[in-house]
């Protein structure tokens, strides 16, 4: 009987006592209540963009020609001025070395034109020829004048055209893309490769037209390591609104120390945009911090705390992401509290 009244009083000590452990446990519980957005004032979005570059070139031929020498390979870094495809341009020095010929022997006319022109004129003050003769001397050395110009012109015009066989980089910057090989037939037109300045890089991205151009922040994904959100060095909004989307061109500018971020690269653009340029049926949005979600397998939920501080998992189905809070579309309601720690929550029993 004494070890009977033992147990019991040990049991019912106990049972006693569950209670008063989860309320402590619940106690130390930290919440945090479902924040609504309504549907007056200004809201904080995201929009995906793409990383650009500000200076982008396709270098291609003014001039056909076999390729013979092709100094670089895509991911090279190049400096102002420097060669980067060689164009054959043998028949084009031969025509300029004639050219300069042709210029020699004009120049050579010129002179005899000129010495009979000065002796015709000697002639004429001792009245040895008529008036017509001098005129006639000095058409000849006008004519043999003109054709100097002429040939010069052309000359040049074909030393200048031997250039177009060289392709130069415009400025420095890094080649991205190189579509030909050695030994390939350019052609006026044509690609020969592709370069930009890493150094002036850019986020593009479409947005309301009536979007603020304040606060603005972007987060480029694909960084590694990621480094969150950011703030651009300058923002451009386009006063041309597209017709079929009705949406501008924000274009922001990369900060000079970002690095790692080349073209093509996608970026999330987070703005804030007036409740006039969303649904109508977007009139409250429900959010919870990240930290908060508790995902198991398929399932999607949260630890929602009830009066009596007692967590409960709930499952929810959630929207977009923004920074560090999730939009909640179905299982909760506005000013329910909710679990921030679902670890601590799941440990409360």
């Amino acid at each position: 009987m004494l070890k009977t009244s033992l147990v019991t009083a040990l049991m019912l000590a106990g049972l006693a006592g569950m209670p008063s452990a989860w309320a402590a446990d619940a106690a130390a519980l930290s919440t945090v209540a479902v924040q609504g957005s309504g549907s007056a004032g200004l809201e904080r979005m995201s929009f995906d963009g793409v990383v650009e570059a500000v200076r982008q070139s396709t270098l291609s031929a003014q001039v056909p020609g076999a390729i013979v020498a092709l100094s670089v390979k895509a991911g090279d870094h190049v400096k102002a001025g420097q060669e980067l495809v060689r164009i054959d341009a043998r028949a084009a020095s031969q025509n300029a070395a004639a050219s300069a010929a042709q210029v020699e022997a004009a120049r050579a006319n010129l002179n005899v034109s000129s010495k009979e022109y000065e002796r015709q004129k000697q002639l004429y003050q001792k009245q040895y020829i008529s008036q017509a003769a001098l005129d006639r001397a000095q058409a000849q050395w006008q004519a043999a004048q003109a054709q100097v110009q002429a040939l010069q012109a052309q000359s040049d015009a074909a030393h200048t055209q031997s250039r177009f066989f060289v392709i130069s980089a415009p400025y420095a910057g890094l080649v991205s893309e190189v579509p030909v090989a050695l030994g390939d037939m350019a052609m006026p037109g044509a690609p020969l490769l592709v370069m930009y300045d890493p150094a002036a890089l850019r986020v593009s991205a479409p947005v309301p037209a009536n979007a603020a151009t304040s606060a603005i922040q972007f987060e480029i994904p694909g960084l590694v390591p990621a480094l969150g959100l950011m703030a651009p060095k300058s923002v451009a909004l386009l006063p041309t609104v597209d017709a079929a989307t009705h949406t501008a061109q924000l274009r922001l500018t990369l900060p000079d120390s970002l690095k790692g971020a080349t073209p093509g690269m996608f970026a999330r653009v987070w703005l804030a945009v007036s409740a006039a340029a969303q649904p109508a049926s977007a009139t409250e949005r429900l959010y919870v911090p990240v930290a908060s979600v508790v995902r198991r397998a398929e399932m999607t939920g949260l630890y929602v705390v009830n009066e009596q501080g007692r967590p409960a998992l709930r499952q929810v189905r959630l929207g977009r992401v923004q920074g560090e809070r999730v939009e909640v579309l179905s299982g909760v309601e506005k000013n329910e509290k909710v679990a921030s720690d679902p670890q601590a929550a799941a440990k409360v029993r």
